[in-house]
């Protein structure tokens, strides 16, 4: 097993996002089933200045693990339908996190979710700890273009057009 270490998630989420494309995000369920995909496509929130992020408006009991330092993962339900997965990264108490909105034959976070047989108990994992769920190394050099975040029609104008998704280059 070559899991992601610590170091690893305390990048800045602007430079992580690109980064994971390519990574091995790996489940292990309840029958020791394990799962294991290529992240494909990503994109990063970044502190309580970025409008689309949910630390937007401050710490709250639902953002709360957004301040942990980097290698936690962030789960939670959005339109009250899907659970979508998130990577917090950079140091504590700066909240920043990357979603995780593709894998290999699973594109949309919604569908990421649930071929990862995601639930709420895995929010606030320590990834580098968890034998639930957690990040694999490749060596592969990635290629990916860039995009504008998907679903932040709220967000102001500079953050509602930063180009702050990644999409891996098949």
């Amino acid at each position: 097993m070559n899991r992601l270490p610590k170091e690893f998630y305390k990048k800045d989420a602007i430079t992580l996002a690109p980064l994971l494309l390519g990574k091995i995000i790996v489940r292990k369920l309840n029958d020791n089933t394990i799962l294991k995909y290529k992240i494909t496509e990503t994109e990063c929130y970044y502190g309580e200045e970025d409008s689309a992020c949910h630390a937007f408006k401050g710490r709250t009991k639902r953002t709360e693990v957004l301040y942990n330092e980097g290698g936690f993962s962030y789960i939670y339900l959005c339109y009250g339908i899907h659970l979508l997965l998130n990577i917090v990264t950079g140091p504590k108490d700066h909240p920043e996190a990357v979603l995780i909105r593709g894998i290999e034959n699973y594109n949309g976070p919604g569908r990421v979710s649930k071929a990862l047989h995601l639930t709420k108990d895995l929010n606030n994992i320590d990834l580098t700890l968890s034998d639930k769920i957690w990040l694999e190394e490749t060596k592969e050099k990635q290629k990916y273009i860039k995009d504008k975040r998907v679903g932040i029609n709220y967000a102001t104008k500079k953050y509602k057009n930063i180009k702050w998704r990644f999409i891996l280059i098949l």
